[in-house]
């Protein structure tokens, strides 16, 4: 297995509000804190970090996978919903992801859809990493709303 790895930095500022900042040159930093009553919402909170997170990367390997086959699917867009259970000791926690990702263009547009639906998901870190702790849903639709693969 390749290994690689990254460094990010955690300053508290005040309270449950913390500042992110990234092992990138010119990323800004990323101010996160809980909602109240605990903080003061000055940012989202590490559940929603890890929704985006999620989506992000499914996002990125769609359009990775896509362009593959030389495709462009116009401005993306996602969603992601986030279940939030308790556990058997009623501590609270992330028990299911749902993506839906929206392309740009409708489906006709596109070359070697399927192939590129099929194997997408293998590509995105993120999704494949937490997927041992709790399922995550994924769907794909073109602009037209209709629904793309299985």
């Amino acid at each position: 297995m390749d290994e690689s790895r990254f460094t990010i930095e955690l300053t508290q500022q005040a309270d449950y509000r913390f500042e992110t900042r990234f092992d990138r040159a010119g990323v800004p930093p990323l101010v996160s804190d809980e909602p109240p009553p605990l903080g003061g919402d000055a940012g989202p909170n590490p559940d929603r970090l890890l929704v985006a997170a999620i989506a992000n990367c499914l996002c990125a390997s769609l359009l990775f996978a896509l362009r593959k086959f030389k495709n462009e699917p116009g401005p993306m867009h996602a969603r992601g919903t986030a279940t939030v259970v308790r556990n058997e000791q009623k501590r609270l926690r992330i028990g299911r992801v749902d993506v839906e990702i929206h392309l740009g263009v409708v489906a006709a547009e596109l070359k070697q859809v399927e192939r590129a639906l099929a194997q997408f998901e293998d590509f995105c870190t993120v999704t494949q990493s937490v997927r041992a702790a709790f399922p995550v849903g994924v769907r794909v639709l073109d602009s037209a709303g209709v629904q793309l693969g299985a």
